[in-house]
């Protein structure tokens, strides 16, 4: 993208202080450098299943946020700061960060959910924010949780807002 807009530099860091739309923009290059490959953001279903990895806890190791320092960079134990990448351990499934370091970008505008479930809820058709998902390094347990949610304008750029990827192949 030709730099970094992040706050907290580091070569294994978390890239934050990107809005939604710079998302998409670096979302477009990637998709020019390697062909054959679709990227995006996640959707708020596909961000959740991958960070409860098959569990149905508060956390991707369970409920109570007792063990949350062990997977997750928050206010109790980052010092004010992102940190590397992977420090921590993973939920069963490999993925790292999942809860903390950095709030994470979805692709849905932000809705109310539906009176009843449903499997692969779609997020809104429109709107005027942004789901965010994952809790960062500034906030406490409870915003780490698998479920919290909140949502911010497109534009909004945050030292505590970043992107995870999701990838397919192109037929």
């Amino acid at each position: 993208m030709g730099s970094n807009p992040s706050y907290f530099k580091g070569a294994k860091n978390p890239v934050e202080k990107v809005s939604w739309t710079a998302c998409q923009d670096f979302v477009a290059k990637l998709k020019e450098k390697v062909p054959g490959q679709t990227f995006r953001l996640p959707t708020e279903a596909e961000w959740e299943y991958a960070c409860r990895a098959g569990t149905t806890g508060d956390y991707c190791y369970g409920d109570g946020g007792g063990s949350l320092a062990e997977y997750a960079w928050y206010n109790s134990n980052a010092n004010n700061t992102t940190h590397p990448v992977g420090k921590k351990q993973p939920n069963v499934w490999g993925l790292y960060d999942m809860h903390g370091n950095v709030s994470e970008w979805c692709a849905d505008w932000y809705g109310e959910y539906p009176a009843t479930a449903v499997d692969d809820p779609q997020g809104a058709s429109s709107g005027s924010y942004r789901v965010f998902r994952g809790g960062g390094w500034y906030d406490n347990a409870g915003c780490c949780r698998a479920a919290y949610r909140d949502r911010i304008p497109p534009s909004f750029t945050n030292y505590v807002l970043g992107l995870r990827l999701a990838r397919s192949s192109v037929p």
